[in-house]
Order: C-alpha cells, then structure tokens, then sequence
C-alpha cells in the first residue's frame, strides 16, 4: 500500500481503539456504579439488623463480584509492566504488532511506532515501548542512498510453458525468446537481487514536483547495506499474438480479491495462479516484506491498441471500426463480448493493483516510437491514451517509451532539442520519463523533469551481455535451459 493508504488506514486503527476503549471505560463505569449499590444495600442491612453480628456473605454478591472483577481485572485501572491486560476489548494485541513488525520491516519505521504508540495501553507498557525504540533506532541507522546510482530493470509478459513459447520456431517464437523471460528465470533473478539486499522503490520516492511542475527531490533511506531499485512491466496487456504461445491470458482477482493471472493450457484447462510478474512479486513481498520500500511494487507500462490486463478496453472493440485482422478474429470466437463489462472488470484490476502498492505509465497507445513520430502523431496518440486507458488506470505522471525510444539524446530535453515533444508531453502532466539503457544507472534530473534508463532482464541480455547484469545476478545459473540457443540476433548479424 502507498504512504497515503497505510496513513489511512493508521488512523482508522487509531479511532477504533478510541472507540473500544470508550465503551470499556463506559462499562467498568457501569459496574462500578453496580457495585457501589450492592454495597450500601449491604450497609443498610447490617444497620437494619443493629446486632452487631457478622453475617455469611451473601451468595447472589459474590457471584456478582466475581463476575465484576473477572471482566473487568484490576478494578484500579492499573496494569501489571509488560502486560498487555489494558487492551480494549475485543483488539488483539498480536495483530496490531505483527502490523507494526510489516511497517517497520518495509522501512516505514515512523508508521510503525505511529501504530504502536496508538496502542490502548502504550503508555505503561514497556515491551510496546522497548519495540518502539527498536524501530526508533533502527531508523536512526538508515543511511540516504544516491538517487542518480539508483538502478531500473524491467520484463515483457513472463513464459510460464517454455516449450510453447519456443517450439514453434517461428517470428514470434524468436522474439519471445530475445525479449522475454520465463518464470524460472525471473524467481530466481528475484531471489538473487533480494538476496544482494536490493529493494524495490517507486518512481515517485526519487522525485515529485510542485505545483509549478518543478522537480523536488526525494530521500531514499535505507539501512546500510540495502539498494534501492525501480521494477517496470512492458505490454501487460496480453496482446492478441502472445495467445497460444504459453504466457497468460489475462489478470484476474481470485476469491480474496487478489491479482492473479489467468491460463489456459493446450486441453483448454484454464487455471489461476502466479502466472505472471505481478501475482508472483505480490506473494514474494508477502513473504518477504524487506523486499519492498514502504509498500512499494512496480510500474506497468500500458499501451491501449489491444486493450489492457487482456481485456479488450479499446473502443474499436466497440464501435468496430479501424480492426486489424487479429482483431476482427477474435471477436468473431467471442460473439458474446460485453465492451462495458470488460472496462468494468479492468477498472477492477487497476484500483486492486494501485491499493496494493503498484502504479501505472503510458507506454502510449499505439506501441508508438517517440524518436521517428512526428508531433502531430505523437499527440493523437497522446489522446488516444487518454480517452482509453486513463479512465481505467488512472492519471499518471510516468511515461515509459516504447522500444526503448527517447524523445531526445542524453543532454537535458529542451524544447529545441526534443522538436517539442518535450513541451507537448509535459503540458499533457508527463514528469518522468525512461528509456532503455545497458548501463547500470541513468538519472538524470532536470528543473521540471526526470529520466531514467532501464535495464532488460531478458534472453538477449542474458545471453549476449551477462556482464551487464552481473551485479544482480549470475546469468549462468538463471538461464533457462529449455531456451533455444543461440537466442536470435537483433542487429541483423548471424548468430553465435
């Protein structure tokens, strides 16, 4: 969840617990008052008697007492040090604390000691105040890391059945295995970077920007040792070519609510599962938490021509004008297409996968390269993007190009120097801007913007250039051997 979430939902906690200990201190009220009328009927008796004599006690009291002193413990209001008897009723102390260990252990130590110190009780229990202090000097012990050594990877939808991704031996299957990766390869990439100590920060941790649409840098805090990175996702769309060829089908919410991908094997038995990157980095954070920088995942990079998480959200799915043939295809195998529906069911994967810490760019409508578009066309993909994609993700800063492309060279954009598709995608709310780089890390910051360079995690990279990625993993042991070699050459050049 992001900074605004966990905020909410700490207060929400906190003014449950007020709640809860106002009808306690309400109930210990009550039978107090209860108590203090059975006594003086008891006085009024022994008065009444005037014989002076003792009498048995009375068993309808002590039963009454009993009860009294059960529900409610110590009837001074005390609390024994380090015990926890002084909750509200009905709080369960482990939950609130294990809620706290995540926060802390996700680097949100404020949130943590927020938690606890919201606890009923808090103020005399020294255990909640010596785990405060635990977080307190924990937090004391981050160091800032530099945000311009701050390294960006991403993937392509992941293969879960190599042998259908590559058996074919045709166009697609080769470009599956130059630009995506398999599910073995990226749980072990995952667990090696995990294991050097990287974690995962949002875009929006290294930069935000003003009401003036100024760049303000971030502050990335960490304990020594750890390393900060950003994760994207390309084309999580499952495009109408990937059917058949292995890879998920679409993005679903299972019976919790949670994001799973859906796939369907060559019986067409379909399954639900961690099928792709973002149900299988959600169930690695579960177990993991220090894997993620205060609720942090990663950003998907949506494009719209086919719709988006395999839903198909455009509106030539619609109005069925301007289909291309796999389209057209598709829609005569599903005569029953509900466009509505589909919007509906992907605003639905959007605002699970955004409460859960994941964010959203523009990876423009069309697949679009920013480097050879014209202006013109460059802004009627902008709206494109806009009228079709932004309903159902949101808004966004982020702009993630499409093959790698930049509007500009290395030198700062200017208006000059990016033939205005600076100005046009800064006036349309873009702030942060990436491309593709081999190098480890790109950041450059200028006054109203940011960019940086992302790194493929892929077959070409890992068989061409595994120096490349050495510092995240070792390609030799990640490799998938149900790859075919050699991975096919992008730059025209045989293989090796």
């Amino acid at each position: 969840m992001d900074l605004q979430e966990r905020e909410k939902k700490i207060a929400e906690l906190k003014a449950k617990r007020k709640k809860q200990v106002l009808i306690v201190r309400s109930a210990v009220g009550g039978l107090a008052l209860v108590l203090l009328v059975v006594c003086a009927v008891f006085i009024v008796k022994l008065v009444n008697r005037g014989d002076g004599s003792s009498t048995a006690d009375d068993p309808a009291t002590e039963a009454a007492t009993d009860g009294q002193m059960e529900e409610t413990g110590q009837t001074d209001g005390s609390q024994t040090e380090g015990s926890t008897q002084a909750l509200p009723a009905g709080t369960d102390p482990s939950t609130a604390a294990a809620e706290a260990d995540t926060l802390a252990a996700m680097y949100d130590y404020d949130g943590a000691i927020e938690l606890l110190k919201g606890m009923a009780g808090y103020e005399s229990d020294s255990q909640l105040q010596a785990k405060a202090a635990e977080y307190e000097a924990a937090k004391a012990s981050c160091v800032e890391y530099p945000l311009e050594e701050v390294t960006h990877v991403f993937y392509h939808s992941l293969v879960k059945d190599p042998a259908r991704a590559f058996a074919p031996d045709d166009a697609t299957s080769k470009g599956i295995n130059q630009v995506m990766t398999t599910i073995d390869e990226f749980n072990k990439i995952t667990q090696s970077m995990y294991d050097k100590g990287y974690v995962m920060v949002r875009l929006s941790d290294m930069v935000t920007f003003d009401e003036n649409g100024n760049a303000v840098k971030g502050k990335i805090m960490l304990p020594p040792g750890k390393i900060p990175f950003v994760l994207s996702q390309d084309d999580v769309s499952y495009y109408h070519y990937q059917a058949g060829y292995g890879m998920a089908d679409k993005l679903v919410l299972d019976e919790n609510g949670e994001v799973k991908a859906l796939y369907t094997d060559t019986d067409g038995t379909e399954s639900i599962g961690d099928f792709d990157m973002v149900p299988l980095i959600d169930s690695f954070v579960k177990e993991h938490p220090d894997f993620s920088y205060r609720g942090a995942k990663g950003t998907l990079a949506m494009t719209g021509y086919n719709g988006v998480f395999g839903y198909r959200t455009d509106i030539d799915y619609k109005v069925k004008e301007h289909l291309l043939d796999d389209q057209k295809a598709w829609l005569a195998e599903n005569p029953d297409f509900d466009f509505d529906k589909d919007v509906a069911e992907a605003t639905k994967i959007a605002d699970a996968m955004k409460a859960n810490g994941w964010t959203f760019a523009s990876h423009t409508w069309g697949h679009k390269d920013v480097s050879a578009a014209a202006l013109d066309d460059i802004k009627a993909d902008t709206e494109k993007w806009k009228s079709y994609v932004e309903p159902i993700v949101g808004p966004t800063n982020i702009i993630i190009f499409a093959f790698g492309a930049d509007i500009g060279e290395a030198a700062p954009y200017t208006s000059d120097n990016t033939n205005g598709k600076f100005d046009y995608l800064k006036s349309q709310g873009f702030d942060i801007y990436c491309n593709v780089d081999s190098q480890k890390y790109f950041v450059q910051f200028g006054e109203n913007f940011m960019r940086q360079g992302r790194r493929n995690l892929d077959g070409y990279r890992m068989y061409y250039d595994p120096d490349l990625v050495s510092d995240l993993f070792d390609a030799s042991q990640v490799f998938d051997s149900a790859r075919p070699t050699p991975v096919p050459r992008m730059d025209g050049k045989d293989s090796d």
